[in-house]
This record gives C-alpha cells, sequence and structure tokens, in this order.
C-alpha cells in the first residue's frame, strides 16, 4: 500500500497546474489531502467525485479555507471528523478513515505565521492533540497519521535553521512538542528511510531562490504507531511535483501487506 500525504495549497489551483498528471506519476493507493480549499461542487467536472477513486471530503466551513479529504483505490470506511466525535473541527483540519485494515488520518495542523492570534490557536490545538495522540499510538491497528504538521522538527528539517529560531514552525516548544509524539510511539518514517542528512525537504517558500536552491522545511510527515511501522518498507518525497503544483510536495511511504 502506498500512502502518499499532500498539502496542495488550493486543489482548483492545483488541477490547472498539472495535479492530475503528477498523481499519475506518483502513484499513491491512498491519498492524504490537506488545504483542498474548496468544496467538491465547486471543482471541475469529473474532480467532484474522480473516477477510480473512494473519495471523502472534509472542507472548513469557511469557504476558501483550510479542509482535507482522502482519497482511495479501494474501499473507504469513514471514522469520522476531528479528533473524535466532540470535535466540531469547523476548520476541516482531521479526517479519519480507515482501509483495507490500516487507520489513517489526514491531518492540517494550524499555521502560527500569520501572526500572534493565529499562534494562540496552534498551540491550543497541539495541547488538544498531543493527548489523543498518545492514545491512538498504543493501538494493536496498524495507524498512519500524514499531512502538514507546520512544524519542523529539528535542524535537519529546515535549511535555515538558526535564522528561524524566533520563528512559528522551528519554535523550541514546537520542536519539543514534536519530540513527544515520537516519544509517545510514532515512527517518523521519511526519517527512518532517509537517516540522519540534511532534509529531504517538502515546503519551499515563494521568496528569493529557495524553491530553486532547495531551501525549504519539512513540515509535511507520515507518521507510524508501531503495528504500521512493521510494515514499512521505503519513503519519498516528490521534489518535482511540489514545485509544479504545490508549495508542498507529495510525500510518500509504501508499506508491505
Amino acid at each position: 500500500m502506498r500512502i502518499t500525504t499532500w498539502n496542495v495549497n488550493g486543489l482548483r489551483a492545483a488541477l490547472r497546474k498539472g495535479f492530475s498528471d503528477h498523481l499519475d506519476r506518483v502513484g499513491p493507493d491512498v491519498l492524504l489531502l490537506q488545504e483542498v480549499r474548496a468544496l467538491p461542487e465547486q471543482l471541475p467536472m469529473p474532480w467532484a467525485a474522480p473516477e477510480g477513486w473512494d473519495v471523502h471530503w472534509h472542507p472548513a466551513q469557511k469557504k476558501g479555507y483550510a479542509g482535507v479529504s482522502v482519497w482511495s483505490r479501494k474501499p473507504m470506511k469513514v471514522l469520522g471528523t476531528g479528533l473524535d466525535e466532540s470535535d466540531e473541527d469547523p476548520e476541516g483540519r482531521v479526517l479519519r478513515v480507515k482501509v483495507d485494515g490500516v487507520r489513517l488520518v489526514s491531518i492540517y495542523l494550524p499555521s502560527g505565521s500569520s501572526g500572534d492570534h493565529r499562534q494562540v490557536e496552534k498551540e491550543k490545538w497541539m495541547a488538544r492533540f498531543m493527548p489523543w495522540a498518545r492514545e491512538l499510538a498504543k493501538s494493536r491497528v496498524p495507524t498512519v497519521l500524514g499531512g502538514d504538521f507546520n512544524i519542523a522538527h529539528t535542524e535537519r528539517d529546515i535549511f535555515y535553521a538558526k535564522s528561524n529560531e524566533k520563528t512559528s514552525g522551528f519554535l523550541p516548544h514546537e520542536r519539543a512538542w514534536f519530540g513527544e509524539l515520537l516519544d509517545a510511539g510514532w515512527r517518523d518514517l521519511v526519517r527512518e528511510h532517509h537517516g540522519e542528512v540534511q532534509g529531504p525537504y517538502s515546503w519551499w517558500s515563494n521568496r528569493g531562490q529557495a524553491r530553486a536552491l532547495d531551501r525549504g522545511w519539512r513540515i509535511d510527515y507520515l507518521l507510524a504507531n508501531r503495528a504500521a511501522a512493521k510494515r514499512f518498507e521505503a519513503a519519498e518525497i516528490d521534489r518535482e511535483a511540489g514545485l509544479a503544483v504545490s508549495d508542498h510536495a507529495p510525500v510518500s511511504v509504501d508499506l508491505v501487506d
């Protein structure tokens, strides 16, 4: 099973930039999308219900904002939206499904980069997320959390580490929070595959030459609990698709049956 997570920075724009061709090349069996920023009925036909895919949408209540989706080549059982049944999740940030015995969660953690008020909201979300993630890590059901976490964990995950120490997404307490996720039992599959190297990055600023020179951040993750990690085979970040379609690259892992 190939699982791909991709922040498309607006699905309607991504479709105009060649999303379909790159999706065929990446070849996921399950696709976790973030920042869809559209209702299904706003998409050009046939993308509201793409042929060959079982698709479920969780858009934000605010039009043109956030939103997540999961696409599967096999039948999908929708487990719910938000962290649990009591979580209304009006910004469309969490969608939980099950495909072929694997539980998958598409996650779009808030960004705090637009101001202090959004950083406060991000940290409230992080505080609620941690106990939920700790419990889920213990599950015997193979589980993969995939999405844009808006946090670069270590200096290996960001090109300009020193100059971003006071920047949302690389703040010390955010990095410590991500470390707590790993301590709770979640495995960072891309890091395990690539080892102790710089990058590979999954997001690039549009400023300067960051995209052309590959001076980015790794903020898109596929995290596996122990049951899923036992099936892990390989991982990749497709920089070509990221540069063509979005400001984020698709990130994929392969699990053996």
